[in-house]
């Protein structure tokens, strides 16, 4: 597998990788049991019948900053039945607290639970290489994309493609996703090593 690393002023990483993870478009999503930011238990199983967005996220990354700072995330959910779609932040930096979770989340002002995957098992599990990583699952719990949120690496784009959008609008209009994998881009997940 070629990785190209380009290394960023702040000390944080570039990837640019195949979005070859265990957790393989068209497969069943790998189950997982985690915590939210206060202490609520979320499973996977438990969200059987919706679409699942699963984020990955670490509120230290540049490109997650940009992209709460231009409210990216929360206006793609906007966008959603939220009677059908169920949007997910995981944090698996080997530092993160819970504590530290809901300060950003107060911060930032979003809904949705931020899933404490400290160990990092989770994470890598599903591959997750980047902060932000996307994957969108269907109601039957199968892998349906992964990778970026949009093809905008460096905020430059006027009007970006927003990849999980579409996305999430084909498994819910019972359409085949037009692109299911792409180059996911950001920060490295900050694993425990």
């Amino acid at each position: 597998m070629k990785q190209v690393f380009t290394a960023l002023a702040v000390g944080t990483l570039f990837v640019s990788a195949p979005a070859l993870a265990d957790a393989e478009v068209g497969k069943p999503a790998p189950s997982f049991t985690l915590k939210d930011e206060s202490g609520k238990e979320h499973t996977l199983a438990q969200y059987k019948g919706k679409v699942v967005v699963l984020e990955w996220t670490n509120p230290e990354c540049p490109f997650v900053q940009r992209h709460y700072k231009s409210d990216t995330m929360a206006t793609t959910l906007k966008g959603f039945d939220a009677k059908k779609v169920v949007w997910l932040a995981v944090d698996s930096t080997a530092h993160n607290t819970p504590a530290k979770s809901a300060a950003w989340k107060k911060e930032e002002g979003f809904p949705y639970p931020v899933l404490q995957d400290a160990s990092g098992t989770v994470g890598k599990s599903y591959g997750a290489k980047t902060t932000p990583h996307m994957y969108v699952i269907d109601e039957k719990g199968v892998v349906r994309y992964a990778g970026a949120i949009d093809d905008d690496p460096r905020g430059k784009n006027a009007r970006p493609s927003n990849h999980v959008k579409t996305a999430v609008d084909a498994v819910v209009g019972g359409q085949q996703v037009p692109t299911s994998t792409t180059t996911p881009y950001g920060c490295s997940v900050k694993y425990k090593s």
